[in-house]
């Protein structure tokens, strides 16, 4: 059996541009890694590809991103290789936070071990993009810019260590409503990469803090305004900064310490938010 952790993502940066003739937008994202995460439990049996989960809400079936990873890897096996994959899951489903998408990564990175098919990380890569444009980042994990559809990534200088607080409210917002209600004539301010580029090379968490921003906020809150109550509350209880990921509904703090992440997740819970999270960044590649 083998055993990998399923890291969520935020979006420090998400930026959307035109549609692209393939039906998916131009994005521009800064996107990072954080220790929240999935386990997927991988073990070897003859022939099938089985699929279990801690909760009944996802399909274990082939519909499922994990169960998607294992079918898309099978050609490049032994023959009559089969595998069952366990997922027991911690990050909250149709988050933002990519919990699918890790998950499909980690059957990615683990059969590739597990299988022995020596494929390179940029092999992965080309593969994991078949499945959703957030696999890709995924694989790599750290902080890393994502460009095209998503599949795209270059390397960013890593985030310096600190502290996120994840807080959903009691909603499930759907990524395709998302982008096909978006209207770039509503965005009132859209992300400066190259600024943030900057004050991730010089270490400058404040810097990073106050260019967080994210254009589908502008689809995603007038519809669902207990978001940006969230966002309200993280500043006024000591954020640095707070930003939806993704298409929503998570809401994400940054701050320095463990201590400081707690005292917000507290008072969140105090005010009756039904899912909140205190994780640290993933600095590097893992």
């Amino acid at each position: 059996m083998l055993i990998l952790n399923a890291y969520a993502k935020i979006n420090l940066a998400l930026d959307v541009f035109y549609k692209r003739p393939d039906g998916f937008h131009e994005v521009a994202m800064v996107m990072q890694a954080v220790k929240l995460a999935d386990t997927v439990a991988l073990t070897n049996q003859p022939d099938d590809i089985t699929l279990s989960i801690n909760i009944s809400d996802l399909p274990a079936d082939d519909s499922n991103l994990a169960y998607r990873a294992a079918a898309l890897l099978k050609p490049y096996a032994a023959p009559n290789q089969g595998v069952h994959i366990h997922l027991d899951k911690n990050i909250p489903l149709a988050a933002g936070l990519a919990g699918g998408s890790a998950d499909a990564a980690a059957v990615l990175r683990g059969l590739n071990c597990l299988w022995n098919l020596k494929l390179s990380l940029d092999e992965l890569s080309k593969l994991a993009a078949k499945l959703g444009s957030d696999v890709p980042f995924c694989l790599y994990n750290g902080t890393m810019l994502a460009t095209g559809r998503g599949e795209i990534l270059e390397p960013l200088p890593p985030l310096v260590s600190c502290y996120v607080v994840l807080a959903k409210p009691a909603v499930e917002v759907s990524t395709a409503w998302v982008y096909q209600q978006f209207k770039p004539e509503l965005v009132l301010a859209r992300p400066d990469i190259a600024a943030m580029r900057g004050y991730l090379t010089d270490d400058n968490l404040e810097g990073v803090a106050h260019n967080l921003s994210n254009v589908l906020e502008s689809v995603t809150i007038p519809a669902y305004p207990e978001i940006a109550k969230i966002k309200e509350s993280m500043l006024a209880y000591g954020a640095m900064a707070a930003l939806m990921s993704g298409s929503g509904p998570t809401v994400f703090g940054l701050v320095r310490s463990r201590e400081e992440a707690e005292a917000i997740a507290c008072r969140l819970k105090v005010e009756g938010v039904p899912e909140i999270f205190v994780a640290e960044t993933v600095s590097k590649v893992e």
